[in-house]
Parts: C-alpha cells; sequence; structure tokens
C-alpha cells in the first residue's frame, strides 16, 4: 500500500495527522483563553470535558493521531537517511534557502514529545486522569494559577512553545504542499498564512501563562469585567 510503501505516502499521513493537531491545538489554545475572562466559564468547559465518553473518545483520538504522527516522523526520516546513503556525508554546505525548521523537524519534534509529558504531568494527571481514577479533578483555573506562578514552569513552557512555534510554521505550510497546495504562487501565501496562524495559537498560549504569572503582582481589577479568571 503506497501509504507505507512509498516517501509521498508516508509525507501524507504526516500532513493529515499532523493538521488534525493543529487543529486540536487551536481549540485548546482558544480554550484556554477564556480562563483569562471568565474562571466560571472555563470550568464548565473542563467540566463538559472531564471524563465523558465524548472526551474520552476524542482523548484516545488525539493519542492515536500524535503516535502515528511520531512513527512516520521517525520511520520517514529513516528512510530518507538509507536512501542517501553515504552521500549525507559529502554535503559540505548547506543549502540555499533550507530553513532551521526544516533542518532540525526531526529534533524539534522531540522537545515537543518531551514538552507534551511535562504538559499532561502538570494537567491532564491532576483533572481528566483524576476523574477516571474516581477522584475529584482540580479546579481548571486554580491549577493554572498554581502551575504558573512558579518561575521554572514559565520558563519551561515558553522554550516548548518555542520549539512547538517553529516545528509547527514549517509543518502547517509543508502539510499543505503534500496535499494538494504546491504551485509557485501558493509556495509564499501557504508560509505567510502558517507564519500568522501558528503565531496567533503560540501568541494565545504564551499570554495565558504570561497574565496568570504577573497577576499577582498587578492590579487586574482595573479592567472591569476583563481577566477574572486573573483575579479569583
Amino acid at each position: 500500500m503506497w501509504l507505507f510503501n512509498s516517501s509521498v505516502g508516508k509525507k501524507v499521513v504526516m500532513s493529515v495527522t499532523g493538521l488534525a493537531l493543529i487543529l486540536f491545538l487551536t481549540f485548546h489554545m482558544t480554550m484556554n483563553c477564556v480562563a483569562l475572562f471568565s474562571a466560571e466559564g472555563y470550568e464548565w468547559i473542563c467540566n463538559f470535558l472531564g471524563a465523558n465518553w465524548y472526551a474520552m473518545v476524542a482523548t484516545i483520538g488525539l493519542a492515536i493521531l500524535m503516535v502515528i504522527h511520531i512513527v512516520y516522523a521517525f520511520w520517514l526520516t529513516w528512510t530518507n537517511r538509507k536512501a542517501r546513503g553515504a552521500e549525507r556525508y559529502a554535503v559540505t554546505a548547506r543549502p540555499k534557502g533550507v530553513e532551521f525548521a526544516s533542518r532540525n523537524m526531526l529534533v524539534l519534534g522531540i522537545i515537543v514529545f518531551v514538552g507534551l509529558f511535562v504538559h499532561l504531568f502538570h494537567f491532564w494527571s491532576k483533572m481528566q486522569l483524576v476523574e477516571l481514577q474516581g477522584g475529584e479533578p482540580a479546579a481548571g483555573v486554580e491549577l493554572i494559577r498554581y502551575t504558573f506562578s512558579k518561575w521554572y514552569n514559565v520558563l519551561l513552557y515558553l522554550i516548548w512553545f518555542l520549539a512547538l512555534w517553529f516545528h509547527l510554521t514549517h509543518g502547517f505550510w509543508s502539510a499543505l504542499q503534500t496535499i494538494g497546495f504546491n504551485n509557485k504562487k501558493w509556495y509564499v501565501r501557504l508560509k505567510w498564512i502558517s507564519y500568522i496562524f501558528v503565531t496567533l495559537i503560540m501568541g494565545g498560549f504564551a499570554t495565558v501563562l504570561i497574565l496568570f504569572f504577573c497577576a499577582e503582582g498587578l492590579n487586574w481589577a482595573i479592567f472591569p469585567g476583563l481577566f477574572q479568571g486573573l483575579v479569583g
């Protein structure tokens, strides 16, 4: 089957799974931003998702997508290196126009994967996993406040977000090219779309953690009706 036997097929699988994961990140970022404006609204979303059957189906689906994406990433990297053989050692200069993200997608992916485990430990293990075990899950906004009240967590997450930004900006437009948007006119457009869209996603995530980190030292009450989640 061409999805397994050809380089193009492997890229298609990586593209489709990658785009699905970007769609999830868009939802996750939007959900997190709710915590800035309404603690009650964020708690409602957390309770709505929780350990309900539809949330579990989505969680399992995301896990499967992630595993497929990672397996195909390593598989594609291995087959490409095997195909090049000893020739890859003969390269003395980097090809013009090859970006940092393109050259380091696997390394960036590993950093993203490690960051994901840290994130699961901080949030998923204390919310959905606890509920699955019959316990009382942590309050979402309070958990955000606690996690991002520590400077080292903020630093770790910002490094993770930066790695995600590099990984996604290249992966997004590359995935769209793979599934058909590959003419010269769309090349520049896709790059701009990917940079803008991914920057909005990662900027949203970063804004949440930075504002929560700064909240205790600032009087957010001067913004009536805004930043409820920060004030508490």
